[in-house]
C-alpha cells in the first residue's frame, strides 16, 4: 500500500473496510479537491492500480461503485469521467414533475424569473440542515417557473455564503442552464446526492399570488437538501409545485 492508503486504513472505525472501500475513498478525496474536474477523464484503471499499488480489479471495484452512485460515467472506448450537470443524459434529477400531456422534452424549458436573491443570517432552522452555525452568512434566493406562460413551480433556495459569494440575482439571470450546472462550473460545487420530503400544502397568500392561485389552492411541497462530496449539505431547497397541469412520476427497479 501507498502511505495514503496506509493511513486511511489506520484512520478506519473499528469496523473493517475493505480495500476497494478505501480506494473509493482516495479517489472521493481526489475528486472533492478538484485534482478531476466535472466533465474531464480520469485516470485508466491501470494507472490508478499502480498510484495506489494495488490490483486493477480492485480499482474496477471501487469505479463500479462510483459509477452506480453517479459520481463518474463510463464511456466505452474512451475512458471513465467525472460527472456533470452540465451534460443533459448525465444531469442529476431529483423531483421528477412532468406534464399532463405530452412529456417533458416537447414541453421546453422552464421560463425562470429571480423574484428575489439577498444575503442574510441563517436561523437556527436552516443553519441546522445546512450543518451551519445559527447566524453565519446564507444566500436566500426565490425563483419562479412558468411553463407555457403559466406559473407552475416556487422555489426558495438557502446557500452557504462563504462557497457561493459572488453569486447575485444577475448571475443567475444571465445564466441559460440548470441551476446545478452553474453551481459546478462557477463555484465547484457539485452536488451529488439529495434528500427529499414531500407533502400537501397550502399556500400563504404571498405565495399564492406568486403561482396565481387561490390560498385554497392544495400544493405539492418539496424539501430537498442537496449534499455534494463526503455528504457535506450545500443547498435547502423548498418547493411548491402545482398539480393541475402537471404530475410527480418516478420509475422504480
Amino acid at each position: 500500500m501507498t502511505t495514503s492508503t496506509t493511513a486511511l486504513a489506520e484512520s478506519a472505525t473499528p469496523s473493517f473496510s475493505p480495500l476497494y472501500q478505501q480506494i473509493k475513498s482516495l479517489i472521493l478525496q481526489s475528486l472533492h479537491a478538484g485534482e478531476w474536474k466535472p466533465g474531464e477523464p480520469i485516470p485508466s484503471e491501470i494507472e490508478l492500480a499502480a498510484r495506489f499499488r494495488v490490483s486493477q480489479g480492485t480499482v474496477r471495484k471501487a469505479i463500479d461503485e462510483l459509477a452506480a452512485e453517479n459520481l463518474v460515467v463510463r464511456r466505452q472506448g474512451k475512458g471513465t469521467f467525472v460527472a456533470t450537470h452540465a451534460e443533459q443524459h448525465v444531469q442529476y434529477r431529483f423531483l421528477k414533475l412532468v406534464p399532463d400531456s405530452g412529456n417533458a422534452d416537447g414541453e421546453g424549458p422552464a421560463e425562470r424569473e429571480i423574484v428575489d436573491c439577498k444575503r442574510l443570517r441563517a436561523s437556527a432552522d436552516i443553519a441546522r440542515l445546512l450543518a451551519l452555525r445559527t447566524g453565519d452568512a446564507v444566500l436566500q434566493v426565490r425563483r419562479v417557473l412558468a411553463y407555457g406562460g403559466k406559473p407552475t413551480i416556487l422555489e426558495d433556495l438557502w446557500l452557504p455564503g462563504a462557497p457561493f459569494k459572488g453569486l447575485t440575482a444577475e448571475r443567475l439571470n444571465a445564466w441559460h442552464g440548470p441551476m446545478y450546472a452553474m453551481f459546478e462550473t462557477e463555484f465547484g460545487v457539485r452536488m451529488v446526492r439529495a434528500e427529499e420530503k414531500i407533502r400537501a400544502v397550502l399556500p400563504d397568500e404571498a405565495q399564492a399570488a406568486l403561482l396565481r392561485v387561490s390560498t385554497a389552492t392544495p400544493l405539492l411541497s418539496v424539501e430537498r437538501v442537496a449534499h455534494t462530496y463526503h455528504d457535506t449539505p450545500m443547498e435547502l431547497r423548498r418547493g411548491l409545485y402545482r398539480t393541475d397541469t402537471h404530475h410527480y412520476r418516478n420509475e422504480l427497479g
